[in-house]
């Protein structure tokens, strides 16, 4: 991947999963310890420069009690509306 272009989807899914975090009110240390990864990893992940794994989203959704589906479609969503 380009490090000078980040994938709109990646970029909204970036959005979501710090979204979630915030909502939860937890640190990214506090997320990567939950999720079983590291911190660098979610803040890779938090600023989209590193695509997530399924089981990254899944273990994730466990952590903020949220459909892995959710997380999906809420990026979807997000990257649609910055289209218009």
């Amino acid at each position: 991947m380009d490090s000078t272009h980040i994938d709109p989807l990646l970029s909204a899914l970036a959005s979501v999963l710090r979204k979630h975090r915030r909502a939860l009110n937890i640190s990214q240390e506090e997320l990567a310890h939950r999720a079983g990864r590291s911190m660098r990893y979610v803040s890779l992940l938090e600023t989209g420069k590193h695509q997530p794994t399924l089981d990254t989203l899944r273990r994730m959704s466990s952590v903020f009690d949220v459909p892995l589906s959710q997380l999906i479609l809420e990026a979807e969503k997000d990257m649609h509306a910055k289209d218009l």
